[in-house]
């Protein structure tokens, strides 16, 4: 296990707390700790009904998904700290709706970090959708929240840009991890999160279990 995943021990997603509403079940998970680096990947929901996008759509089954006003009042403010950052993934048709939630969660956007979706030799992949544009990015919205409150020394030289090949619908890169943790302090909490991750606090309702280790003697 790596030395971040023993500063902050697992914190399993109780049972009982799928039974409450989004904001409540937030609030018991979190207890009394409050984050120094938040991402969150929200469940949007696209307005169009062709199926085309709308992860909600019958024939995709793919997730559930919440309105705008949930995704806004999630109390994301009182589970963080004072002086924290925030790492938001925002489709490009939904930009105005990703910094509202960041406005509504009390962080201030400074910057961004562009996915760039490539294929097997390097070049785009063209399989996004997008009714304007065929989209082979998708972003990363960067906010803070207090003063003076930079990323780490590593991020000063850290490049804004995530070139990997797309995995499972939805599935972000395991390198923007890899950059959070380069870049932001701990403790650290993923929203709507799907794989664990060590040295992580992870809520959601469909977070997969740690993999067992073997320890030996």
């Amino acid at each position: 296990m790596p030395r971040s995943g023993l500063r902050y021990p697992i914190r399993i997603v109780r049972p009982e707390l799928l039974e409450l509403a989004p904001a409540e079940s937030l609030l018991a998970y979190a207890e009394d700790t409050r984050y120094r680096t938040v991402l969150a990947d929200p469940p949007w929901r696209f307005q169009n009904r062709t199926g085309k996008m709308a992860p909600e759509h019958k024939r995709l089954s793919r997730y559930a998904t919440m309105t705008l006003d949930d995704i806004y009042e999630l109390p994301v403010a009182r589970i963080a700290a004072e002086q924290s950052h925030l790492y938001l993934w925002c489709p490009n048709a939904l930009l105005a709706e990703g910094l509202e939630t960041m406005r509504r969660w009390g962080y201030t956007y400074k910057s961004n970090v562009v996915w760039y979706k490539i294929r097997k030799d390097g070049g785009p992949d063209g399989r996004g959708v997008g009714f304007y544009f065929r989209n082979v990015t998708e972003l990363l919205l960067f906010g803070i929240r207090g003063k003076n409150n930079r990323t780490l020394k590593p991020g000063r030289t850290q490049t804004n840009i995530i070139g990997t090949r797309k995995r499972e619908h939805s599935r972000k890169p395991d390198e923007a991890w890899d950059l959070i943790e380069r870049c932001s302090p701990g403790p650290r909490l993923e929203l709507f999160a799907r794989h664990h991750r060590y040295g992580w606090h992870q809520w959601g309702d469909q977070v997969q279990p740690p993999a067992l280790q073997l320890i030996t003697t």
